[in-house]
């Protein structure tokens, strides 16, 4: 398969277009010649020096991930950013990422990942950013005890074992989920006007502690890395139902 018609593809299911104007990341094909081959893609949740070696030494043409090198635009390439730039040139590695735009879909995405994990029926986007949402709130079949839903994340998330973190001010019971995977407390005063029960997310910030206890909610901090690797794994079934060979690069962070 030509890169121009796997970027194009993976373009048009995740609607890289209309994230433009909401997303820091320059989604999209961010290094890479206009045409080249592509046979064998590699996926993988960061593009690191780390994650960029493993794709040139599986001998990937292509790596997809869903954060990329370009937050805004490159002004040098030197130091770090020369660090991991080097290696796809030099390899003639190309370089396809998609962050927001992985996050909201509602099939593939990082926390459709999380809501299939759970079961969670009737969903709705949530997360609202700009125009678009970035997560999903769903409801269980059954209510969930609070314990066995940590259980849940932690048994099944690659946390690099450093588990799960509670912060257990809603109901016993969870029913009502809101999901927004990475850093998604941002979203906590969205959750409680849903109604959600819960909140799940990635990683906290200080202020989350207090303003999950005045409002009775429960949030689940699940790592950031181990709540969205399930975009760039549905990316790369993609790859494989087109006929593409593909490698996972697994780099857990514990974060």
């Amino acid at each position: 398969m030509d890169l121009t018609e796997l970027v194009e593809r993976y373009d048009e299911e995740l609607r890289t277009s209309d994230f433009a104007d909401v997303d820091a990341s320059a989604n999209g094909l961010q290094v890479g010649p206009d045409h080249c081959e592509v046979e064998t893609v590699a996926f993988a949740v960061d593009a690191a020096e780390q994650t960029v070696e493993a794709a040139a030494d599986s001998g990937a043409d292509a790596l997809v991930t869903h954060h990329g090198l370009s937050w805004g635009g490159i002004e040098r390439v030197s130091g770090r950013q020369y660090d991991r730039i080097a290696p796809l040139v030099e390899n003639d590695v190309a370089l396809y990422v998609s962050h927001l735009p992985l996050d909201a879909h509602p099939e593939l995405g990082n926390a459709a990942g999380i809501a299939d994990l759970l079961g969670l029926e009737d969903r709705e986007p949530f997360g609202q950013m700009g125009p678009e949402h970035v997560g999903q709130r769903g409801r269980a079949p059954d209510s969930i005890p609070t314990d066995r839903l940590r259980e849940t994340l932690e048994t099944e998330l690659d946390h690099f074992g450093q588990g799960v973190r509670v912060l257990d001010f809603g109901p016993e019971q969870v029913e009502d989920v809101a999901i927004v995977t990475g850093s998604g407390v941002d979203w906590l005063d969205e959750a409680v006007e849903s109604g959600a029960d819960a909140l799940i997310t990635g990683e906290g910030k200080q202020k989350v502690y207090h303003e999950a206890r005045e409002a009775g909610l429960t949030v689940f901090l699940a790592g950031h890395y181990a709540t969205e690797t399930f975009g760039v794994q549905s990316l790369q079934s993609l790859a494989e139902d087109w006929g593409l060979e593909t490698t996972y690069v697994d780099a857990p962070t514990g974060l």
